[in-house]
């Protein structure tokens, strides 16, 4: 019995080894000479790091000077994607630890990856990073078929414009406070508006998604923050399997983070639960998902409806995706429309034609066509999200490549919008007339516009955070003016999403 017990032990042992040695060694070394057979380039294989060491000696160096008032930001945000796109050319590949990535820049190719969602799923994000945001976002197949069918009648256009009133609010509250500080500075004051729209986004969030006030939010609002730049770091990381149980300060802490948010919400959901089972009903994000859900099990099985833990699961992706892609989009739009002013008094206009001193309703929305123009050329130089990733489900052709089953693919998404081949010799310039004629003509009817992904996992909020990115930049145009301050330092960089580092120092002016 103890001879075979160590026969056994010593068989786990070695296959463990085996794989190791493969995932390690044998298995890269395989692809990228397969790559490169293809006519694929890229850095050599190094054991186990991969180019990860590069890139974070890369990224810190970037983000110890702030650049020039440009919006050629690549060298900044991405510097080692875009030192190895130069180098070797579009037809490239890099490494994340002993995982390569594809780059794949061209238009017909990304559209294939986005519409046959049977081959090319979104990769299953590690334990850890998964500790952010899972939900909709990292499921796949019948699982992300049955939430989003369950969270799409949340963001209906008729749901949306129940939400109206509740961003009004918000965007009041942080008004008031900017015109406190005006007249406390004699008409016109410095602040940087970064943290302002971080509160404005959480504080919308919270009232949409969960009737609640900002305050109420504030402890997930600063959790999440937390724990996004900690995942920020296990991204420039080899994930190693089995790492997360070991107890470093980092792990203690994302898993310490992942309890409270999931406490605090479950409590919520909760409080909710029982309100409708006594017959009260909230036209929120949750309400409205509960109330789907409960409906989806009755026609047709728990097994079609969500569990609590899935619930949490979506609530956190509503708080985190809900809040930092409006947030993001406002501190841009505004540090652009500082610098080229001609465009703010062209917004403003349309502002006060469309809605004059009224608060903007959610019909007037669609008739903001300089300010949707503005907003999509934004979203083309400063995306939310600077890239996104698929995995080959199985071994497939993609053009001319030959895609191994597992392999990364990765959508630069800041580098196609970035691209002169397809946007032209002005891609670097600030020029809203660009999108005069909408998305198609602007792009030549090719897929090189991207902010939101695209196809059928296109993200299931942008409307929401376009119609709430629309009515915070009227209602501000239509009480201030705005300029960039002496002290503005310009530091695009990218922790999950692509943000100012030293924040958005503005001159504001009540009108």
């Amino acid at each position: 019995m103890v001879v075979l017990i160590l026969f056994l032990a010593l068989l786990v042992i070695m296959i463990w080894v085996w794989r190791m040695v493969n995932w390690v060694w044998i298995r890269p070394r395989k692809i990228e000479k397969y790559f490169r057979k293809q006519g694929l380039n890229g850095h050599p294989y190094r054991t186990l790091y991969g180019d990860t060491k590069e890139m974070a000696k890369l990224t810190k160096q970037a983000k110890l000077k702030p650049m020039k008032l440009t919006d050629d930001i690549l060298t900044r945000v991405l510097p080692f994607y875009h030192y190895t796109l130069n180098k070797y050319g579009n037809n490239c590949f890099t490494w994340i630890g002993p995982e390569p990535r594809i780059f794949v820049m061209e238009p017909e190719l990304i559209k294939e990856i986005v519409m046959n969602n049977n081959i090319f799923k979104k990769p299953k994000p590690t334990p850890l990073v998964q500790l952010l945001v899972s939900g909709i976002s990292s499921y796949e197949d019948q699982k992300w078929a049955k939430h989003r069918k369950i969270l799409n009648t949340a963001f209906y256009a008729e749901k949306l414009k129940c939400m109206v009133p509740a961003m009004h609010k918000s965007c009041e509250d942080m008004m008031n406070k900017w015109e406190i500080l005006i007249c406390n500075k004699n008409k016109s004051c410095e602040l940087d508006v970064h943290p302002y729209f971080e509160d404005l986004t959480s504080d919308v969030i919270s009232r949409t998604a969960f009737g609640s006030s900002y305050q109420e939010g504030m402890k997930i609002f600063h959790l999440q923050k937390e724990l996004a730049e900690l995942t920020r770091q296990a991204f420039q990381s080899v994930y190693i399997p089995g790492w997360r149980f070991l107890p470093t300060r980092r792990n203690r802490r994302m898993k310490g983070i992942d309890n409270e948010l999931k406490d605090t919400l479950r409590k919520i959901v909760n409080k909710r639960d029982r309100s409708m089972n006594l017959g009260e009903t909230q036209e929120d994000l949750l309400g409205i998902l509960l109330k789907s859900n409960m409906k989806e099990i009755q026609q047709n099985g728990s097994k079609f409806g969500m569990t609590t833990d899935e619930v949490i699961e979506e609530c956190k992706v509503f708080y985190f995706a809900g809040q930092e892609t409006s947030s993001n989009l406002l501190v841009w739009t505004m540090v652009l429309l500082s610098v080229h002013q001609n465009w703010q008094t062209r917004a403003r206009e349309e502002v006060q034609q469309v809605f004059q001193n009224n608060n903007p309703d959610f019909e007037g929305l669609n008739r903001l066509k300089i300010v949707t123009m503005i907003l999509n050329e934004v979203l083309r130089l400063y995306p939310p999200a600077p890239y996104f990733l698929r995995k080959a489900n199985q071994e497939t052709k993609l053009g001319k490549m030959n895609i191994p089953r597992e392999v990364i693919l990765m959508i630069p998404t800041i580098f196609i919008h970035h691209n002169e081949e397809l946007w032209g010799d002005d891609v670097k310039e600030f020029k809203p007339d660009r999108f005069f004629q909408g998305i198609a003509k602007a792009t030549k009817d090719k897929l090189c516009f991207l902010p939101f992904s695209w196809g059928p996992r296109i993200c299931i909020g942008n409307n929401f955070a376009m119609m709430e990115t629309k009515i915070a930049l009227a209602m501000i145009l239509q009480r201030f003016e705005f300029e960039l301050s002496p002290s503005y330092t310009h530091a695009p960089t990218y922790v999950v999403t692509l943000q100012p580092q030293c924040g958005a120092h503005l001159i504001l002016k009540k009108l």
